[in-house]
Order: C-alpha cells, then sequence, then structure tokens
C-alpha cells in the first residue's frame, strides 16, 4: 500500500461513513469529547481543505477547523466531496520522496510519503469516528491501520493538547486498530 494509496482508501472511508448517517444521526455525540457527527465532518472536511491549501490548491477552509460551529448549510455529502477533491488535487502534484513538504500543521519538516500519510490519518480517524457514533462498522481495516501507526507516532505526541488528547493505556489484546485509536486518545470500545 502506498501512501497516495491509503489517502484514497481513508477518503474514501470519510465518503462512505457520511453517506451511512441517517437524517437524525447529525447532532449524535462522537468520541471526539463534546464534539457531534456535524463537527467532526466540518473538523475533517477542513483538515483536508488545510492541506490542499497549503499545498496551492485553494485557500484553505473558511473557518476555524478546530473549532467547529455544527451548522451546516449544505448537503453533507457535497461538502465533504469538495474538500476530498481538493485534497486529493493538491497531493496529485507532491512528488514522491519530497523532502519537506508543507503542511498545516505545526511538525517538524516532514517527507512527501509523511504528510500524505497524515492527511490519512486525519481522514481515516474521523471517518471512525463518525462511524462508531452512527451504528456503522468501523472503515478501520487492519492493513489501513497498521500503515497509519507510524505517522500517528510522528504527529500525536507533538500536536497533544492541542489536535490530540492524551494516549490511552494499551491492553495486551489491541490489535493494530486498537492501537492507533488509543494512541490518538480515542477508546476503541466507544459506544454513544
Amino acid at each position: 500500500m502506498t501512501t497516495w494509496t491509503l489517502l484514497d482508501d481513508a477518503h474514501q472511508a470519510l465518503r462512505t461513513a457520511i453517506a451511512g448517517v441517517g437524517p437524525d444521526g447529525w447532532q449524535l455525540p462522537t468520541p471526539c469529547d463534546q464534539w457531534t457527527v456535524t463537527q467532526v465532518l466540518q473538523h475533517a472536511a477542513g483538515d483536508q481543505l488545510g492541506y490542499a491549501g497549503t499545498l496551492g490548491v485553494g485557500t484553505g477552509p473558511a473557518y476555524n477547523p478546530f473549532a467547529p460551529s455544527g451548522q451546516l448549510d449544505e448537503d453533507p455529502a457535497a461538502f465533504t466531496e469538495q474538500a476530498l477533491t481538493a485534497s486529493a488535487a493538491a497531493f496529485a502534484t507532491v512528488e514522491a520522496g519530497a523532502q519537506d513538504v508543507p503542511k498545516p500543521l505545526p511538525l517538524p519538516p516532514m517527507s512527501a510519503e509523511e504528510v500524505v500519510a497524515a492527511a490519512a490519518l486525519d481522514a481515516a480517524v474521523h471517518a471512525w469516528d463518525i462511524a462508531v457514533a452512527t451504528g456503522q462498522p468501523s472503515p478501520l481495516t487492519p492493513e489501513m491501520s497498521q500503515a497509519l501507526l507510524p505517522i500517528a507516532h510522528a504527529t500525536a505526541d507533538p500536536l497533544r493538547g492541542f489536535a490530540y488528547a492524551d494516549a490511552l493505556a494499551g491492553e495486551a489484546a489491541d490489535d493494530a486498530t486498537a492501537q492507533l485509536l488509543r494512541h490518538l486518545g480515542r477508546d476503541p470500545q466507544w459506544k454513544p
């Protein structure tokens, strides 16, 4: 799995999670403390727009993705697709092997593969947040989770308290998905 394929898979996971939200699901609580499904969607889309804008496609989100309003005046699928299309277009311009690729987060210099993986991590984990909040199956496959673990370790610790909650203690039976979620401050067994 290349990091660009990983990003495609993560984007598809987010699309699928959004498509699975019923009409009454948008205000449900999520594993993101105090955020509803709509707020997680706004955050996830805003992050993808942030990556796109940083890479020269569009101007980034017109709102602060770290303070989502929870009010969405357009179709959620169309809102999501605009962000994912911009992100994919931006990453299509990034050469594999490039170093010190621009990113919207305050992190040390990162390679193209690392920045693409960071965008994939964001989309995939927020797809999980939305899916579990609305009773859908987890979109995180074992292969995807294993591929995302290295970038989770590289990005979460420097951004604790800003973009990520504290890591949760692991358990002996944790698989790659549980390890990933716990490292990002999420309980893999979270229920609404």
